[in-house]
């Protein structure tokens, strides 16, 4: 290949590709042109075969593809620690809806989704997953940070400043398809909110609309005993056995949680095809039960790990996400070689990816693939000494030991801090949303 005077050449301690899983490289370089990865070499031969490329030192780094965050509601953390240890009903319809209804309009998404940015570039996330109102003004934050995202059209039975009715929220997300502009940093998705808050109709229709746009189905699902309760007074039937009459159950669905699967539905799941969003902090901080990691590990089910909101976690810090979710898979199991860190961290990437079906372009550091990739700089002693790189990346780093983040070959951090937002100003109109909020309790 010829040189060009583009390309950037990192220079890493570790290269962790991620596919095959568990390999790590040494002495090896990564050349990125343009937004996608071009070659991996041995670092020796960056001076013949570059000479003109831009090197990036990066000498007690291990480079990691950027981590994908499948489950978030990104501007809810401007309710963080509102309304902690309660029942998640209680929570959310004593506190977060009420909240809601009163302040997310269009500037509480945006100042949201902006802080919401900041926290998880800096802590290593490159693309994530959201459902949340105003969708169309966290696109607008997502261009600006540099950051990928699926942003979920958000589909309830509840009203909400957004919309009134089911209907209503349809027809937003509509609307919002037709006035976005194509950008290849953002997809779309419906994201109608949990079975208890949305009609077999309104269900029917999302079914036809996810076909006509090739859209994922954006779910809560089994996040809770009480949610299998409910569905059995209301419509005489297992909310999974609902979805699959709907015609719903397969490889479209996203299905955020899924804390209460039996032995048969773990079967059931994998074999479907649906995807879990796996979300091991807001699980246990609300209470709601744990998910059969390692079992739908071992049927052959794709795992993807998010953070959930802020609001009911209270951080959007993947790497705490990958110990909790390896150290709960293997209490649960009482099997100590349950998700790994080599598993945990593809849950983190690669299969958080293909959730989202954007695993052909990201997820891994492969030729060809996009340049989402993460520095982590492991020369702090908490991180010394390196036996095993990857067990260091899911048990024991912190996302602060993240020095840089580039997104299809952008940098989006550098040296710790965000290059596409003010990250002062941004912090600052969070703290004002938070005198708000406290001056109408």
């Amino acid at each position: 290949m010829s040189a060009q005077r583009d390309q950037l050449a990192l220079l890493p301690k570790w290269v962790v590709p991620v596919v095959p899983e568990g390999e790590v490289l040494l002495d090896t370089a990564v050349i990125v042109q343009g937004e996608r990865i071009v070659d991996i070499i041995p670092a020796s031969e960056v001076v013949n075969r570059y000479p003109n490329a831009t090197t990036k030192p990066l000498s007690t780094h291990a480079l990691i593809p950027g981590l994908v965050n499948a489950h978030g509601h990104s501007p809810m953390v401007l309710m963080r620690g509102l309304a902690d240890d309660l029942p998640l009903m209680e929570w959310l319809t004593k506190h977060i809806w009420p909240t809601e209804q009163a302040f997310a309009g269009e500037d509480f998404v945006r100042a949201g989704s902006a802080l919401a940015a900041v926290e998880m570039l800096t802590g290593g996330t490159t693309c994530f997953n959201d459902n949340y109102f105003f969708p169309n003004i966290t696109a607008e934050v997502v261009k600006a940070s540099g950051m990928r995202a699926v942003l979920g059209l958000p589909v309830m039975n509840v009203p909400t400043i957004w919309a009134e009715d089911e209907a209503g929220y349809i027809e937003k997300g509509l609307q919002v398809l037709e006035e976005s502009e194509p950008n290849s940093r953002i997809g779309w998705a419906w994201a109608p909110h949990a079975p208890y808050t949305v009609t077999d109709a309104s269900f029917e229709r999302l079914g036809a609309l996810t076909e006509e746009f090739d859209f994922k189905l954006h779910l809560h699902l089994l996040e809770t005993a009480d949610e299998i309760e409910q569905s059995l007074a209301e419509h005489g039937k297992h909310p999974i056995d609902r979805l699959v009459d709907l015609g719903l159950y397969n490889d479209r669905l996203i299905a955020a949680h899924m804390t209460q699967l039996t032995d048969d539905q773990v079967a059931q799941t994998a074999e479907a095809g649906v995807h879990i969003l796996h979300c091991p902090a807001a699980n246990m901080k609300l209470a709601s039960g744990f998910c059969r990691v390692d079992d739908l590990d071992q049927a052959g089910a794709n795992i993807a790990i998010g953070t959930d909101g802020a609001a009911s976690n209270n951080r959007l810090d993947m790497f705490a996400e990958m110990r909790l979710a390896s150290l709960i898979a293997k209490g649960f199991s009482l099997n100590p070689v349950a998700a790994p860190a080599t598993r945990s961290l593809s849950m983190a990437t690669i299969q958080g990816a293909k959730a989202l079906g954007l695993d052909d372009g990201i997820g891994s550091i492969e030729v060809g693939k996009q340049a989402d990739l993460v520095a982590v700089d492991l020369d702090v002693p908490g991180t010394t000494p390196v036996h095993h790189v990857i067990s260091h990346l899911v048990y024991v780093v912190s996302r602060s030991q993240v020095s840089d983040v580039w997104v299809a070959g952008q940098a989006c951090v550098s040296d710790r801090r965000v290059v596409g937002l003010d990250q002062e100003s941004v912090v600052s109109e969070a703290i004002e949303w938070g005198l708000k909020m406290h001056k109408k309790q």
